[in-house]
């Protein structure tokens, strides 16, 4: 199963259609859920990160392989993180994706991580940014299962 936990609410109809389609899509391999958390908004933007943890650390399994998306994270082509969910896959029934708000994540979560990966030192929204999780998600998948779509 793939667990993908964010921060913050898609507000754009294109997004919200792109994630349901995706997430259809990541049906026919394996279960997906989505946990989405609402941004915090305090003045103090320690107080927003450390709630935003508190937030994200409830619905953490420890059991499962937890992968969070930091901008300093590893970086894989979409053939090495398709072998890499692959090896995971051998000992984790249960992969959890953690995409922080917009200050990022706090030390706390980062931690407790198995992996920290990145796919561009590049910033994004983080709206959009679940799109690109759940479409390379896909197609590691597709990959994976050795059928066209990954050219």
């Amino acid at each position: 199963m793939i667990r993908i936990i964010c921060v913050g609410k898609i507000k754009e109809k294109y997004l919200k259609e792109a994630i349901i389609e995706y997430t259809k899509r990541i049906k026919k391999y394996t279960n997906i859920e989505i946990i989405e958390l609402p941004d915090e908004s305090f003045p103090d933007e320690k107080k927003v990160i450390k709630t935003e943890a508190l937030n994200i650390l409830k619905h953490i399994n420890k059991k499962d392989y937890i992968i969070t998306l930091e901008i300093n994270g590893k970086e894989y082509t979409s053939i090495s993180f398709a072998e890499k969910l692959d090896k995971i896959s051998i000992d984790y029934s249960n992969i959890t994706f953690i995409i922080g708000g917009s200050l990022g994540l706090s030390e706390e979560i980062s931690k407790i991580a198995n992996e920290k990966i990145s796919f561009s030192r590049l910033t994004f929204p983080h709206q959009l940014f679940r799109v690109f999780l759940l479409e390379q998600i896909y197609r590691a998948y597709k990959i994976n299962n050795n059928e066209t779509y990954h050219k």
